[in-house]
């Protein structure tokens, strides 16, 4: 099973602050490491999710004018309910629109199930 989501924007990318307030208006306690930042951060998200580390990996780049977020992760069910959690913010209140395997689109409710199912 793959292991990847990717978001694409047709609007500017979220700070964190934003973002933040969306996931605790998702009622999900993931807090976002301090460092994110769009396009300047690369790499490894540290996040906190419930208290226990969670993270996964995050590439931002471009496309015709829609910015475009690869997320991925290991097989701790923590790292893919922080991936799934991530995107509904996106979806729920940035426009996003995101794909997971197979290039099928997820809806906010599809992620929430996801990210709930992980924690479970």
């Amino acid at each position: 099973m793959k292991r990847a989501l990717t978001a694409k924007l047709g609007q500017a990318v979220p700070e964190r602050s934003p973002l933040q307030e969306v996931i605790a208006a998702l009622r999900f306690k993931l807090v976002l490491d301090e460092g994110y930042a769009p396009f300047a951060h690369t790499g490894y998200l540290p996040c906190t999710l419930d208290g226990e580390d969670a993270g996964f990996d995050l590439r931002f780049s471009e496309e015709r004018e829609l910015a475009v977020l690869s997320l991925s992760w290991g097989g701790d069910p923590r790292e893919a309910a922080a991936a799934y959690i991530f995107c509904a913010a996106l979806v729920q209140s940035f426009g996003a629109e995101v794909t997971g395997e197979g290039g099928l689109s997820l809806s906010l409710a599809q992620l929430r199930a996801k990210a709930e199912a992980a924690l479970a």
